[in-house]
């Protein structure tokens, strides 16, 4: 890996998600030696993926070079890698470039999308849990609508112009919210041989509401929100299985050439913590985010979990979760080194929020929950924040601005094929 050897502790992260970043920024490189391993050499803002998916946004407003984040830091080396196999006994991993020795390893690799064991929709489903899904979404909605002008078969026609979400989480809710809106005011325009009013937009949710995590009042605004704008929504309604073009569900079948999976995520990790007792199928932590039976493993994020009495689920698998274990984890390794007392990690609950569409979103926080315009303003202006840079703050608002004066999202390009699989073998 061509990594110099220092007189100091080395700590490799394995992640540059919101927790892997949140830390490696924070850490203090003069007392350790830091390596950051990634499968890509950018960190994504997942919660506005599902704009670069409806045409929104382009990625490069939501993704940033790790080596521009961390470039001020020194003792600090990035490494494009995947990670097979943590060898605790040499305190090494194992990856696609060679071994790399550790002296503190943090375990940040988050999550990936769950399935629940249904390799049909697995195969033939549309996930968007990276920015390439995000992309590859964008490119199958607008090439279905152009596939659909050449169609004179009406039935062809709907199932490609007909999509359905799975999942009534944040993410299922503002992709649903964004291609009703594309229906709205984009597609009319842009296809007006097409009769964009046959478009149908189902959102099915296996638990009886809507954004189920959040409070009774934001679900039910939310699915008011969702059906004042015209999406079918569908609670209490499990997928049983999906061919290519017909959904099966436990109590409608809908025909859809775009099946999209958002209904649940799992942790994910390298091999080399089999012997394990998983929680959820999560890596178990203590109070500081140490893993039992390892005294230098640590783990945060969505692939962690720390049950606790007043947590006997663990705490959620949210971005503020993550960022917040990252800092302090930065904190506490600090001390390690320096022989010092640790202090326990303590989550602050600062709200959720989802954004349905235009002047609509919802927003729980821990002693006040609103919606509607004032909650969109909210939503748009705690995102714009939590962005990196001030450069992606700016074309994010630039963006949201022209899109809401001219009703118009202005990156409508199949800039490459997807060619998505459409029957099961």
């Amino acid at each position: 890996m061509n990594i110099p050897q220092l007189d100091l502790p080395r700590v490799v992260i394995i992640g540059g998600g919101f927790a892997g970043l949140k830390m490696a920024r924070k850490i203090n490189t003069k007392h350790v030696q830091l390596v950051l391993i990634d499968q890509n050499n950018f960190h994504t803002f997942q919660p506005l993926m599902y704009q670069v998916a409806t045409a929104g946004l382009e990625p490069d407003s939501i993704a940033y070079p790790l080596r521009k984040i961390l470039k001020r830091k020194k003792n600090t080396h990035i490494r494009m890698a995947h990670v097979s196999r943590i060898n605790s006994d040499k305190k090494c991993l194992e990856t696609s470039i060679g071994e790399l020795s550790y002296d503190y390893l943090i375990i940040a690799t988050g999550a990936v999308t769950n399935y629940f064991g249904n390799d049909k929709i697995q195969e033939l489903s549309m996930p968007m849990k990276t920015l390439t899904e995000s992309l590859n979404l964008r490119s199958l909605v607008l090439q279905n609508f152009e596939k659909s002008l050449t169609k004179t078969n009406i039935e062809e026609q709907d199932e490609l112009m007909n999509f359905v979400i799975v999942g009534a989480g944040p993410t299922g809710v503002e992709l649903a919210g964004a291609l009703s809106e594309l229906k709205k005011h984009i597609l009319p325009t842009d296809f007006p041989d097409l009769d964009i009013r046959r478009m149908q937009i189902h959102l099915i949710e296996a638990a009886p509401k809507v954004l189920n995590p959040m409070s009774e009042k934001s679900s039910l605004k939310a699915t008011k929100f969702l059906k004042d704008m015209g999406v079918n929504v569908w609670t209490s309604t499990m997928v049983e299985d999906y061919d290519g073009t017909t959904v099966k569900t436990s109590k409608e079948n809908f025909k859809t050439k775009t099946l999209i999976w958002a209904a649940g995520v799992a942790a994910d990790f390298p091999k080399g913590l089999e012997d394990l007792e998983l929680v959820g199928g999560r890596i178990p932590i203590d109070e500081i985010g140490r893993v039992p039976g390892f005294d230098n493993v640590f783990a945060i994020g969505d692939v962690a979990t720390h049950v606790s009495e007043k947590n006997p689920r663990g705490l959620p698998m949210l971005g503020s979760v993550a960022q917040q274990q990252g800092e302090a984890l930065a904190k506490n390794l600090k001390a390690l080194v320096q022989g010092k007392a640790t202090k326990n990690f303590k989550y602050k609950d600062k709200g959720t929020m989802a954004t349905i569409g235009r002047n609509k979103a919802v927003v729980d926080l821990p002693r006040y929950t609103f919606g509607g315009f004032f909650a969109w303003m909210t939503w748009m202006f705690v995102h714009l924040m939590l962005l990196v840079d001030f450069r992606s703050r700016l074309v994010v608002l630039v963006n949201w601005v022209w899109s809401y004066i001219n009703f118009d999202r202005g990156t409508r390009l199949i800039v490459r094929r997807y060619n998505k699989k459409t029957s099961a073998t």
